[in-house]
């Protein structure tokens, strides 16, 4: 394994001082000491993946000097476009650091969760396609890393560092937010399920942590799953999948169970959303200001308003509830005719024994398109 202040250091002692991206489960331990030792201003959690290639851009054109992006394999589709628009060396050739978790890994010991299967078969395809030399990262990451500096000087254009798990050791996050909400993730779908009485009802949950929860609340309430699409990947996606059923099924009450981290990945579908107007769709943002999943990593989710942005956006009712009180009442007195947002304030944290998933996500399709025929 390697020490994460050691790699840290290097990096620093080559002058890359500048890091931004999408935090990855297979990164967490680098995240989280680049978190606590980086700096506010030098370590920032982009929207998305693509949004941090042009922040480095931007960094670079202004210092000169080599930033470093951090990514899941996953959010390689978020960069495509400004890595070959922008930085390729054939338009404004602009050199960063790429750091990519290897999800998916091909022949790997060990199982991952399906939404990465393909992509980590295509992750190294990807970077070869787009002409970004690369390294597996490995012990011999000083060597690695001096080959790298070398490419980013005489080429000025984007190398990439793929990520395998247990590549870095141990480092827990230090200086992480205090949540002062008592209100559980888990207990926020809990209460959502159990106040929604219409059995014709169609949910739509978010990547991570949520389907997980959504899966497990309705085994252990022995509801049945087929009124429920997990969007296990795809991260950002699950409101406009909820808007196109909508659109498809208006005599059919809607609900898209979203994350803070995904609603602001793709912010502008709350204005595609609004400017439709469904009146069957209820978007419930669950808001613990991190990305949960890959190692509470914050987001900047504490610090703007989402009920202003979503009425700004054309949503006819927001409401921002933070306790069960609160939550219950909303959802019991939610008016069916009017598009409605609900930002539901948590804490950060699931319990230790959370299951996946059971069936594939083929299963899950199948089952959901059956029941959305069926229950007309």
């Amino acid at each position: 394994m390697i020490n994460v202040k050691d790699f840290f250091d290097t990096l620093i002692s080559n002058k890359t001082d500048f890091f931004c991206g999408i935090p990855d489960s297979l990164l967490k331990s680098f995240c989280a000491y680049v978190s606590d030792h980086a700096g506010g201003a030098n370590n920032i959690i982009t929207a998305n993946e693509g949004s941090a290639v042009a922040l480095a851009s931007g960094y670079h054109l202004a210092t000169s000097k080599f930033p470093l992006i951090y990514m899941q394999n996953s959010g390689l589709g978020n960069a495509i476009n400004p890595l070959l628009s922008l930085a390729d060396e054939m338009v404004y050739s602009i050199p960063m650091i790429l750091l990519i978790g290897w999800r998916g890994e091909p022949n790997a010991n060990f199982k991952d969760e399906p939404q990465h299967a393909k992509q980590g078969i295509v992750t190294c395809d990807l970077l070869d396609a787009m002409k970004i030399p690369y390294a597996v990262l490995n012990q011999d990451y000083k060597n690695q890393l001096r080959q790298c500096y070398e490419y980013l000087q005489k080429n000025s254009s984007p190398f990439a560092l793929v990520v395998q798990k247990g590549t870095f050791d141990n480092y827990q996050l230090q200086n992480s937010k205090i949540q002062n909400f008592n209100l559980s993730r888990e207990k926020a779908i809990e209460i959502c399920i159990n106040n929604i009485k219409d059995k014709k009802a169609i949910f739509i949950s978010t990547t991570g942590m949520a389907s997980r929860e959504l899966f497990e609340l309705r085994k252990h309430f022995k509801m049945p799953h087929h009124s429920d699409f997990l969007t296990v990947g795809s991260m950002g996606h699950s409101s406009q999948i909820a808007l196109g059923i909508a659109l498809n099924k208006p005599n059919r009450k809607i609900i898209c169970i979203d994350g803070d981290g995904a609603a602001i990945m793709h912010l502008g579908s709350l204005a595609t959303i609004g400017s439709l107007k469904p009146a069957n769709l209820l978007h419930i943002v669950i808001n613990n200001a991190a990305h949960d999943s890959v190692g509470s990593q914050p987001t900047c989710a504490d610090k703007i308003d989402l009920c202003a942005i979503a009425k700004a956006c054309g949503y006819e009712n927001c409401v921002c509830v933070d306790n069960e009180n609160d939550l219950n009442k909303t959802l019991q007195n939610l008016q069916d005719n009017k598009l409605t947002f609900i930002e539901i304030k948590t804490k950060i944290g699931n319990r230790s024994n959370l299951g996946r998933p059971t069936t594939t996500p083929q299963e899950n399709k199948a089952a959901f398109m059956q029941f959305l025929k069926e229950q007309q």
